[in-house]
């Protein structure tokens, strides 16, 4: 029994990374582009967006990443959503309506 849950919790990590690994790159941001604005976006010490992450946002669909802005995803990979809601006025971009 125990080998069957083991077994079971393997697969379901694997899952669960595979799904972790498809949201990294999302909304037209590719996992560099998510990585070139962690620093702006990790507690506690969060640093002004480097001009390689305000070109990501620059280019990300903001509609979509607005769709995480309550979800789990954001905070497992490290992510503050109210700092990544910070990054469009922060790179002088217009952020969406209703986001």
């Amino acid at each position: 029994m125990e080998v069957k849950l083991v077994v079971v919790a393997i697969v379901m990590l694997g899952v669960l990374e595979g799904m972790v690994m498809a949201e990294v790159s999302l909304c037209n941001m590719s996992e560099e582009d998510l990585m070139n604005c962690k620093p702006a976006v990790t507690k506690p010490n969060p640093v002004d967006p480097s001009p390689e992450c305000c070109k990501a946002v620059m280019g990300a669909n903001l509609k979509c990443l607005c769709s995480y802005r309550n979800s789990l995803w954001l905070p497992a990979l490290g992510i503050d959503p109210h700092l990544a809601m910070q990054l469009p006025p922060k790179c002088n971009i217009i952020p969406p309506t209703n986001c």
